[in-house]
């Protein structure tokens, strides 16, 4: 029998609204990054037939001008629509047990709200959307990890 052999493929879709204000900082290396809590709802019928909701939280890690983007526009419940792929990582905690995460890290991201606007007042148009081709597989603090 020939062995199947898969491509592989880590690609998340996610449409949500920020649980907090994004927070951005620089990485040693000098690249901006900013963890951004991201609240995913699916609605279904139960067995009785009651509608239930189901909220999944997320954090999804911007880069470069990603972050900044976010951290000029974005606000708590602010909705977002981001491309991204999954990434674990793990670290000690300050207590000295081990930790580990699963997130998602953007290759790109569109703001959905129609009132997110620029601050500086030049102009009302909505802001669109922001990518960046830069690697994001670096470090980040995983001590502000939200839930």
């Amino acid at each position: 029998m020939a062995e199947v052999r898969l491509a592989p493929l880590n690609k998340v879709m996610l449409i949500g609204r920020l649980t907090r204000d994004p927070e951005v900082r620089t990485i040693p290396s000098g690249a901006a990054v900013a963890n951004v809590g991201l609240a995913v709802n699916r609605r279904y019928k139960d067995k009785s037939g009651e509608w239930k909701d189901d909220t999944c939280f997320i954090t999804v890690v911007l880069w470069q001008k990603q972050a900044e983007l976010a951290q000029q526009y974005l606000r708590k419940g602010s909705a977002i629509y981001v491309e991204g792929r999954l990434q674990s990582r793990s670290w000690d905690g300050k207590d000295g047990e081990k930790r580990s995460t699963i997130e998602v890290n953007a290759d790109r991201f569109e703001f959905l709200d129609k009132t997110t606007r620029r601050e500086d007042g030049m102009g009302g148009e909505p802001v669109g959307a922001a990518s960046d081709n830069f690697d994001a597989s670096g470090p980040s603090d995983g001590d502000d990890i939200p839930f």
